[in-house]
């Protein structure tokens, strides 16, 4: 005979209940003093950056009630439809009810997997509130594809606002209305909204009274450990930069060393996460001298710091170190993300120069030109760069948090609801996910280079038109004519492949290869072999556009690695013995992955 433990452990007696209840209530009233004391600590960012100018909502209702004048028959139309569609729907909910049948009318709403629950279809209650939100959500959207007069950027920004709204709005986000989170209260006598509650208090005193949702689970890594963990040594250090060279893991190794810089907007340890998925443990294993710049996370002090020390402090310095510990001439370079955009302005710089340090350089999901703005798009306009610009200029720095905000809302649904009801909910612990942990530990950037980036760069995109004035030159992306490699990703919600095609077929080099790898920004460049995961496009004509150059495309199975390894390889010279990190003028300070990448955003 079986036995049921469910409820083992557990008693069902009233006084047992109510003294649960007593505790429940003595934590919830301790959380809310710990929470009116974090919010009152809020050091709030400039208002500008919460939301678009109200001008934007104002010309969207003179655009739509222009169109009322001039066509009300379709606006009309639309409203009936979403009336009629109403009122259908709670018709077919109450005549199934009035049948004496507790179930849900006929749904044939898309698929959601924030609607999940079997309770969604199965229940009344559940279901007419996720078909209303539907229906509601469509109406949204066809109001604001109604607004024909709107100056087209602008339309882009009120699609993005309208949608931000229908997202927070969905029923899943509310207590009331989610049937999990109701669930999983029931079976836990409340206790989960406890915690739920605690897990919320803790994040916002974390964040200095903000809110941002904490998505990794920060005690399951420690760094050098099981995070950022292949061997190495720090060899030189400055204000700007530590400079990792990594431990070689072959008796031989390509004369020709390599550097890396990746974005400082994150910290470096993307390309070594784990063994497993490490591109950097994976370049060393190819038999590569491998360097890695790890940025400093600045403060305040950094106020004055911009485009063009990143380039002579960091880039240019870490290349000079590298030859002089390797007795090199050159040195192959990559750069990623912001900083492939920076490596092509410091190209530009060297080809005016005369400086040829550089063999070849390769290029991670980089943007040069920025005429097309992407799902950047309502951030990059006036009103939210003006608000910046004035954030900066009193703190100093672009502050961390505000970043993540805006690049959580880009893909809200994953990145704020979702971890917030899991969280804050239905009680459970951040889980123990090495990139989202990663996502989460940001870096502050200096309020002088944020201002160059956002207004040269991202709205005047002067390096791709008439040049961008830096060190008393002019450069320009077709300046570049050193050996390339371009690694993009299809479904980039950063740095659109499209977009980063554009300005690469701007650069003068004659040996040139780009290539597009399935997934996104992070999982289409941190794509081992060993995964079998996503495969890559690659074509050697780059004279179409970015549509003719797909379509002419051979899709390639599995990671672009050793593809681009075996490019690397050709430009990287002769073997030699195998070098230990250092030499008697660069002696080790200490193991990777060093000391910076430790260091806290300011909040």
């Amino acid at each position: 005979m079986a036995t049921d433990h469910s409820s083992e452990g557990k008693s069902n007696a009233p006084s047992d209940t109510k003294e649960r209840i007593d505790e429940n209530l003595a934590k919830v009233e301790e959380l809310t003093q710990r929470l009116f004391t974090a919010v009152a600590k809020r050091d709030t960012p400039n208002p500008g950056l919460n939301a678009p100018d109200t001008a934007l909502f104002a010309d969207a209702a003179n655009a739509y009630w222009a169109q009322s004048m001039e066509n009300p028959a379709r606006i009309f139309e639309h409203q009936l439809e979403f009336w009629g569609q109403s009122v259908k729907h709670f018709l077919e909910a109450q005549q199934t009810l009035a049948k004496g049948k507790f179930e849900a009318p006929p749904d044939s709403t898309p698929e959601d997997r924030r609607f999940s629950n079997p309770l969604w279809k199965t229940h009344p209650y559940f279901n007419f509130i996720k078909q209303q939100y539907m229906l509601n959500a469509q109406a949204i959207s066809k109001a604001v594809e109604d607004a024909e007069d709107l100056d087209p950027i602008e339309k882009r920004r009120l699609k993005y606002f309208a949608r931000q709204i229908v997202d927070m709005m969905a029923p899943t986000n509310f207590l009331a209305t989610n049937p999990d989170a109701l669930e999983r209260a029931i079976e836990t006598e409340g206790e989960s909204l406890v915690k739920g509650y605690e897990n919320l208090v803790s994040d916002i005193e974390a964040n200095k009274g903000q809110f941002l949702v904490k998505l990794a689970d920060d005690k399951a890594f420690k760094m050098g450990e099981n995070i950022a963990s292949t061997k190495g040594e720090v060899v030189y250090r400055n204000r700007m930069m530590e400079l990792i060279q990594y431990t070689p893991t072959t008796e031989q190794v390509h004369a020709i060393p390599l550097v890396i810089f990746p974005p400082w907007i994150n910290k470096f340890y993307i390309l070594d996460l784990k063994a497993q998925n490490s591109l950097i443990k994976y370049i060393t294993d190819q038999g590569f001298t491998l360097f890695v710049v790890s940025w400093i996370n600045p403060d305040e002090t950094y106020r004055d710091v911009g485009m063009e020390e990143y380039i002579e402090e960091g880039f240019l310095t870490a290349i000079n170190e590298a030859k002089a510990i390797t007795g090199q001439k050159q040195v192959n370079v990559v750069g990623y993300c912001i900083a492939g955009t920076t490596t092509s302005l410091m190209l530009s710089l060297m080809k005016k120069r005369g400086d040829k340090s550089v063999k070849s350089a390769t290029f991670f999901t980089t943007l040069t030109d920025f005429s097309e703005q992407g799902e950047f798009t309502p951030f990059l306009q006036n009103d939210f760069v003006d608000a910046i610009e004035a954030e900066v200029r009193e703190k100093g720095v672009l502050r961390s948090h505000i970043m993540s905000r805006t690049f959580s809302f880009l893909r809200s649904n994953d990145l704020i609801y979702g971890p917030a009801i899991r969280s804050y909910m239905m009680g459970e612990a951040p889980p123990a996910f090495d990139l989202l942990h990663w996502n989460g530990d940001g870096t502050n950037l200096p309020a002088k280079m944020a201002i160059q980036y956002l207004r040269q760069l991202c709205q005047g995109n002067e390096f791709t038109t008439t040049g961008i004035e830096l060190f008393g030159e002019t450069l320009h992306v077709s300046d570049i004519a050193v050996p390339t490699f371009s690694v993009t990703c299809e479904r980039d919600h950063i740095a659109a492949w499209k977009d980063s095609y554009r300005g690469y077929q701007m650069t003068k080099s004659r040996d040139r290869t780009f290539i597009v790898s399935e997934s996104g920004h992070v999982a289409g460049i941190v794509n081992p072999p060993t995964k079998k995961k996503y495969g890559h496009y690659t074509n050697e004509d780059l004279s179409q556009d970015a549509d003719g150059w797909l379509a002419g495309a051979t899709y390639n199975e599995g990671s672009w690695w050793p593809r681009w390894a075996e490019w690397l390889g050709k430009k990287s010279g002769k073997m030699v013995a195998a070098r230990e990190p250092g030499d008697e003028n660069h002696p080790p300070t200490g193991p990777a992955p060093g000391k910076y990448v430790t260091m806290m955003a300011a909040s």
